[in-house]
């Protein structure tokens, strides 16, 4: 389908499309049954500059868009959920907000690490999630205490970091003044090779097994200065403008693990035999994958034009990211349970696909704010 996409956007969705079809498919279900983390695709992406799409060259990036970022992550999901939440995360969670509100010093010494097209690039996280502090991020306990020298000395944990154990640097989140609530937490970028930094086990998770999740514990950890990011308590409002972006990305995976799904559900109910014909010759079936597919064609048009109010720097463009997200992550659901109704008792056996992109979808409705956060954004928006 075009999108109205521009012949350059077009070319770039050709070449994600094949890249997904070559490099990605053929180790996805692998990937799941393993719960490996796919270090060798990673390194092809970061390689053809796809984990920093939508930077300038100027700071390292490879000088695409929103639109673009959006089409990468929608191939990528349609074949294999895992991968496509490395780029989104990566990109939009652990290097937006240094792209944002980084020095120049900070962009070069943190950000063009991460955004290079080469292989051996870095990898970013976002730590702002505690065990008592999900979507009350004024609960958090994670402390960083100024020093006579001006550094920080900071102490907490963070739960469910999505690239915990892996990623190199975190953007962090802590409590620089707690008598101020969301009003006294800072940023902080933290490389994670310092000291008193640690990471609990993976999580067994119900899918995207291949990108792990872990705790984050801080113990004493000193952040320079100089490795705040931005200015001191006001982190939480970056952290919410962070969320814009990431919350484009979930809706881009969204719409790429639905599209997978319908893919998998039209060629088997083509090739399903029952009472001497194929079951998509059943008005039941057909009824099920045409409004599969209206229902996914508007989450489409939803989603690209988030993607390009983003790429314009509309002032309403966060309210369509989680207007994108919301209905693209519920719609991708809905696709991906019916895909497995289609599929009978097949769709229940880790052999079909559809029974992984069921589990990996799960979450879209869940991480970078529930629906119901969405919900909220969105109707804040409208009620103002």
């Amino acid at each position: 389908m075009d999108f109205r996409l521009t012949k350059e956007e077009a070319l770039f969705q050709k070449m994600c499309r094949e890249f997904a079809l070559n490099e990605v498919e053929p180790i996805a279900a692998e990937i799941d049954a393993e719960e490996r983390y796919p270090e060798e695709t990673v390194q092809k992406l970061m390689k053809y500059g796809l984990m920093g799409i939508q930077f300038p060259k100027e700071v390292g990036g490879s000088g695409g868009n929103y639109v673009c970022y959006t089409i990468a992550i929608e191939e990528m999901s349609r074949v294999c959920a895992t991968t496509g939440a490395i780029i989104s995360a990566h990109g939009t969670l652990g290097a937006w907000p240094i792209y944002a509100f980084g020095t120049p010093e900070q962009k070069e010494k943190w950000l063009r690490p991460l955004i290079e097209p080469k292989e051996g690039a870095k990898i970013g996280a976002f730590g702002l999630t505690e065990p008592n502090a999900g979507t009350d991020s004024a609960a958090q306990q994670t402390v960083a205490v100024k020093q006579e020298d001006g550094s920080y000395i900071m102490n907490g944990s963070k739960v469910f970091i999505t690239g915990g154990g892996r990623a190199d640097t975190y953007v962090v989140f802590a409590m620089t003044d707690k008598t101020k609530g969301n009003k006294g937490i800072s940023a902080f970028v933290v490389d994670m090779k310092a000291p008193g930094i640690s990471c609990g086990k993976h999580e067994a998770k119900m899918g995207i097994v291949g990108y792990p999740t872990s705790d984050v514990v801080l113990e004493d950890v000193r952040v320079h200065k100089s490795d705040m990011l931005g200015k001191e308590n006001m982190g939480f409002i970056n952290a919410m403008k962070t969320l814009d972006g990431g919350r484009l990305g979930v809706s881009a995976q969204s719409i790429g693990v639905a599209q997978g799904c319908l893919d998998e559900a039209i060629k088997y109910s083509k090739e399903r035999v029952q009472f001497g014909k194929p079951i998509c010759k059943n008005q039941a079936i057909a009824f099920m994958i045409a409004d599969m597919a209206t229902k996914l064609t508007a989450a489409k048009e939803l989603v690209y034009l988030a993607a390009q109010m983003k790429d314009k720097n509309d002032p309403k463009a966060s309210m369509y990211c989680s207007m994108a997200k919301y209905y693209a992550s519920e719609t991708c659901n809905e696709i991906a349970a019916k895909a497995v109704q289609i599929h009978g008792g097949y769709g229940f056996i880790k052999e079909y696909p559809v029974e992984r992109k069921y589990r990996d979808c799960r979450v879209f409705t869940i991480y970078e704010g529930t629906s119901q956060v969405q919900q909220m954004v969105i109707s804040g928006n409208l009620l103002k």
